[in-house]
């Protein structure tokens, strides 16, 4: 299923320009001029770390390949920065945590060169099972070697795939045309997943590893995978074996797997990507059965141009405030998701920026709680548009989806989140708690009228409201006595501002006010209300 992410709204908008992007590292003309139609572009031309670092406060955005390195620095110096394109899979040569502490969006192209690869990674296992490389070696040499490079079909052979992403699944379909069983591991991808792939399922690693005649890497690294394939894993592997990495370095031990061929375990490997790039030599590099390339499985004419269109698309949605679908560093979500809980993001940066302003002091905490059909499609999402409306204008920096949780953690934020099947009196309920230094306030709300949806204050700190949230309002709570709303009509009307809606609840012997307005309210009229109903709450507020 494709992600989709949120992006901060449009910069030229707020500004009244186009956006300056920095192409780094020359890229397809189609990506080129994708982002020239909406924004002023200028490559670079041999610029070096130090005029990057002189010219990056420049723009708004840069476009990177794989030479360039975004780095900290960089970061820091880009002070219009927003977003940071790869126009690539890896994001190794970014500061993804430098990004993120920025609120700058970090797009990468991670289909570009998925066909290529898995190109790359059929070519491979053929060439060891057929001994091109060495034949081709021998017979330059002057030798001929038939009878003695004799190879393995893969025909009725396994496959195993560590991975069963984009790629892994490529490989897959491919390795049935050649009439191979296929079995896949991947702790990520639901099990019935691989049925629809036309897969078997292997519930361990140990258990994939075992039935592998030819295994093929296709994960990520991380710290759980670094060293994924070692000497314990490869001796788990069938007598001949031959192993395949066309994905990550790091996640191979080679000495392990020098050792295995050296015993006779496995039977061949083929590498395309090393633990250090470019790699130090190494015994590997001297055995006949052994087939190496230099990172060579995206480089086609036709990944490359894809991965310059690709970015492109997606550094113009982000600055332009598009639909980001491969930020690898805003919380993903998948369409329908999306779909389903866009429009309640502005509610809850509503909710708890009301709420924050009902309590003293810097917020403690905050608790996003989902109820009714809402519940069913999680919180995450909410609860980072609960933080952009709590922390937005507390701090000198953005606060967007792309930092809202960094800048939570650092402001010492505690976070919970909790969902309920069952809603009362709507279908669905959002409620946002803010914790201050002495007091906690909840406010709830939902969705009304349109599409899209109108939002809707339905409780404040334990009464039941039905007044719709907008920009500048006020909040009274009051002993219930006669002449309240009559004090509060005149306070606003000879101040000259306009009530654009009103609603009072109680609750024993206390009322509870919500007022909105078309313009703020001056001050001294609600110091007028307060000072002649004793109020305990006497609140104008900016949901802006």
């Amino acid at each position: 299923m494709s992600t989709t992410s949120t992006t901060p709204a449009p910069l030229h908008a707020a500004r009244g320009d186009r956006p300056k992007v920095l192409v780094a590292e020359r890229i397809a003309d189609a990506g080129i001029a994708a982002l020239e139609a909406s924004c002023d572009v200028e490559v670079a031309d041999g610029w070096g770390i130090e005029g990057l670092l002189n010219r990056i406060p420049e723009f708004d955005a840069i476009v990177v390949r794989s030479a360039t390195k975004v780095t900290a620095d960089v970061i820091e110096a880009g002070t219009r920065l927003r977003v940071v394109g790869r126009a690539g899979v890896g994001v190794d040569n970014v500061d993804l945590d430098a990004a993120s502490r920025r609120g700058i969006v970090v797009v990468n192209a991670p289909t570009s060169n998925v066909l290529s690869v898995a190109e790359h990674c059929m070519g491979l296992m053929l060439a060891v099972a057929r001994n091109v490389a060495r034949g081709d070696a021998t017979l330059r040499a002057g030798e001929w070697q038939r009878s003695k490079l004799g190879g393995i079909e893969l025909a009725g052979r396994t496959l195993v795939l560590l991975g069963m992403g984009r790629i892994g699944q490529l490989v897959a379909e491919r390795a049935r045309a050649f009439d191979m069983r296929v079995v896949g591991y991947d702790p990520f991808l639901p099990r019935e997943q691989f049925a629809r792939l036309g897969v078997e399922h292997a519930a361990t690693l140990d258990e994939a590893l075992g039935q592998a005649d030819v295994l093929s890497l296709h994960m990520p690294l991380t710290p759980d995978t670094r060293g994924l394939l070692g000497e314990r894993e490869l001796a788990l592997m069938p007598q001949g074996a031959i192993v395949v990495n066309t994905a990550r370095g790091p996640l191979v031990d080679l000495d392990a797997v020098d050792a295995s061929l050296e015993a006779g375990h496995l039977g061949g490997a083929a590498l395309d990507v090393f633990p250090t790039e470019p790699p130090a030599p190494h015994p590997l590099f001297q055995r006949s059965n052994v087939v190496v390339t230099p990172h060579l499985a995206a480089s086609t004419a036709e990944a490359q141009d894809r991965a310059g269109e690709q970015v492109a698309e997606q550094v113009v949605a982000a600055l332009c405030g598009g639909v980001v679908t491969s930020a690898v560093n805003v919380p993903a979500i998948g369409p329908e998701e999306l779909e389903a809980l866009q429009p309640w993001m502005p509610l809850a940066s509503r909710l708890a920026r009301l709420a924050d302003q009902l309590v003293s002091g810097p917020p403690s905490s905050l608790h996003v709680h989902s109820r009714g059909e809402l519940a069913a499609h999680g919180t995450r999402m909410l609860v980072t548009g609960a933080i952009v409306g709590l922390l937005s204008g507390t701090t000198d920096e953005p606060v967007n989806a792309v930092n809202a949780g960094h800048v939570a953690q650092r402001r010492g934020l505690e976070l919970s989140e909790e969902t309920e099947e069952t809603a009362t009196t709507y279908r669905s309920i959002l409620s946002v708690r803010v914790g201050g230094a002495d007091r906690v306030a909840t406010a709830s709300g939902t969705l009304l009228g349109s599409a899209s949806g109108r939002p809707w204050l339905t409780r404040l700190v334990g009464f039941d409201l039905d007044i719709e949230l907008v920009r500048h309002m006020a909040f009274f709570r009051y002993r219930d006595v006669p002449g309240v709303i009559g004090c509060v009509g005149s306070a606003f009307g000879d101040a000259g501002v306009n009530i654009a809606n009103m609603t009072v609840a109680r609750h024993d012997d206390l009322a509870f006010m919500a007022v909105s307005f078309d313009d703020a309210p001056p001050q001294e009229a609600i110091d007028r209300v307060a000072a002649a109903v004793e109020c305990e709450i006497a609140q104008t507020v900016d949901l802006g």
